[in-house]
């Protein structure tokens, strides 16, 4: 595909409008290390949430759905959007405690719940673990995301690729640190979903396709149509519906959907100006990441079916790029090469803006773990926060270069999903009970960490061949809650004065505490609470209101789409309804 002057007229203007962002703020960024990684904890609900959407709305994010649709249909995507009972469950229950927290990173957490040299063990361990690894993979996928798309839009080379995308961004992540990539990362999001969204209606009218009703009446599209998997199929029903709704969600650790909150939706709930806007960006996060965004990738993977029915009209129309890259997810920027001028270089602007947002926040996250739980807690304690902000600097462009290498060896998006899905099973009932169980302990987090790792390799070179990926989750959740918990209970528990501390800053309250409360009293220091009666029962309602809002948007939105309308409406009016119940409670959930 060629691009005609008004493209890179497009593409130019907004590289050009992000790096003078990242220049304008990369003076106040270079202040201190808060600065640099938290823009000083005072940023809005909006900016934060809108942040955070960007950030996953991925450059390969539309090839994952698009990989989904293909192979599973609309329905393969409850494997993902499962995930919104962990985001809701952030929202109104553990984004104020993060807040209130007042730590840096989420790993910084650590020495803040846990004592002794354990504790310190974890964080360091962790600050590489994931840093460094868990991030370079996420980093991978994206640029395999770019590869696949300059490679079906421009022509480029992989290697090409990887230089150019991963140089730009590089340098632009160094520049303004975390309020760069958030005021960035507002532009970004109004580019990519623009983009998104000129492309899926361009595509639905290609004479090819014949439009929605054409499409929707398609033979090859209407078996892939449904919102729910065939329940006379066992195997997708369990593999992408009920593993993910009863098991995964809550149990497995994957970066932006950890359960309790973590990474780099930690990051922000940290930066928020109070808990109040820690709480509502989470929540716009999940709205507009679930209700919002999903649709006009679903509808260009459906038109793909037609215009590229299978792989092998896939490799006949790229021939130039590697029969090992040519997966399904490559459909997605296949199809915008059929897009015309101007609108190709507006939809070629915004998946480098969602290339562009992800990279810059990983980059920035990891380099913070690197920076203040491994240099400035075990190499540096002294290091000035000139130094600090240098060595975030360094950090972000090593980084970079060791996802662009890894990024060339990826095949496909879905590949990755399962990868990062299989190492974190079982640790996220940890994530869930560390706030609210004070018998946890740093070796419980030890044990959770190794044995979902060994578990996970075990399963992919000593398991069945024919083990399903549901079964092997099942299979490493079961194993790693178990080695934790008796972890758990065979090792002592955390000293006295972390535990009251802890109590004191975050207050999480319930009966999990009740131990310490009492110690606490008996002996002469009682830990203050706040007089409330304990609110995450009144918490938990909310997050199933919560679910019920967005699931109605979501799959209201499908049969709007489908032309169901007496379902579309219903479902409308159900998701309007929690929407009301949960204004209402906002400031009860909220109360200092």
């Amino acid at each position: 595909m060629t691009l005609d002057a008004i493209d890179w007229v497009i593409i130019g203007g907004f590289l050009l409008a992000t790096l003078v962002v990242g220049v304008a703020v990369a003076k106040r960024a270079g202040r201190s290390s808060a600065d640099f990684f938290l823009a000083d904890r005072g940023m809005p609900w909006w900016l934060l949430g809108m942040s955070m959407v960007a950030t996953t709305f991925s450059a390969g994010t539309p090839n994952f759905v698009t990989d989904i649709v293909r192979q599973q249909g609309v329905a393969g995507n409850w494997v993902w959007w499962a995930f919104l009972l962990t985001g809701m469950m952030t929202v109104f229950v553990y984004a104020k405690l993060w807040r209130r927290s007042g730590v840096m990173t989420d790993i910084e957490f650590y020495e803040l719940r846990y004592s002794g040299r354990p504790a310190a063990f974890l964080r360091g361990f962790r600050a590489l673990y994931l840093g460094v690894l868990f991030n370079v993979i996420v980093l991978a996928s994206a640029n395999l995301a770019a590869i696949k798309i300059a490679g079906a839009m421009l022509g480029t080379t992989p290697v090409q690729t990887v230089l150019v995308a991963g140089l730009v961004t590089a340098i632009y992540s160094m520049l303004g640190g975390l309020r760069g990539v958030l005021i960035t990362d507002f532009l970004l999001f109004v580019i990519s979903m623009g983009g998104a969204l000129a492309a899926a209606i361009y595509l639905l009218n290609l004479d090819s396709v014949g439009g929605l009703s054409a499409l929707l009446e398609h033979d090859v599209v209407r078996t892939k149509l449904s919102m729910f998997p065939d329940w006379s199929n066992p195997e997708m029903v369990a593999s992408v519906f009920m593993i993910p709704l009863l098991v995964q969600w809550w149990s497995v650790w994957y970066p932006g959907a950890e359960p309790g909150g973590g990474g780099y939706i930690a990051q922000r709930m940290l930066a928020a100006k109070n808990e109040s806007h820690a709480t509502g960006a989470v929540l716009l996060f999940n709205v507009a990441h679930y209700a919002l965004r999903p649709w006009p990738w679903i509808l260009v993977a459906l038109c793909s079916l037609i215009v590229f029915p299978d792989l092998e009209s896939l490799r006949s129309a790229f021939p130039h790029i590697p029969r090992g890259v040519v997966k399904h997810d490559l459909a997605y920027p296949a199809m915008m090469t059929l897009l015309p001028s101007g609108l190709r270089g507006l939809v070629l602007a915004s998946l480098i803006a969602a290339f562009m947002s992800t990279l810059s926040t990983h980059l920035n996250w990891g380099s913070s773990y690197v920076v203040n739980d491994f240099y400035k807690r075990f190499v540096r304690p002294e290091a000035s926060e000139k130094e600090l902000v240098l060595m975030g600097r360094i950090c972000t462009l090593s980084t970079m270069v060791v996802a662009a290498l890894l990024g060339l060896a990826l095949s496909n998006a879905l590949q990755v999903f399962r990868i990062l899905l299989q190492v974190g099973a079982g640790t996220g009932l940890l994530f869930l009970l560390r706030w609210f169980w004070w018998r946890i302990n740093a070796f419980s987090e030890i044990a959770a960490m190794v044995v979902s790792f060994v578990v996970a390799v075990g399963l992919e070179s000593l398991g069945p061949d024919d083990l399903p990926s549901w079964a092997k989750i099942v299979v490493g959740v079961g194993i790693t809650t178990l080695g934790w918990m008796l972890v758990t209970l065979l090792t002592k528990p955390t000293d006295a004065a972390t535990l009251d501390r802890f109590c004191r800053l975050v207050r999480p309250g319930g009966p999990g505490w009740a131990t310490v409360l009492r110690r606490a009293a008996a002996d002469g220091q009682p830990v203050e609470q706040d007089g409330q009666p304990w609110s995450v029962p009144g918490e938990l309602l909310c997050m199933t209101m919560g679910c019920i809002t967005v699931y109605s948007a979501l799959i209201g939105t499908g049969y709007w789409i489908y032309g169901d309308y007496g379902l579309a409406a219903a479902l409308t009016g159900t998701a309007a309804i929690c929407t009301l119940f949960l204004m209402l409670a906002w400031r009860r959930v909220n109360r200092p």
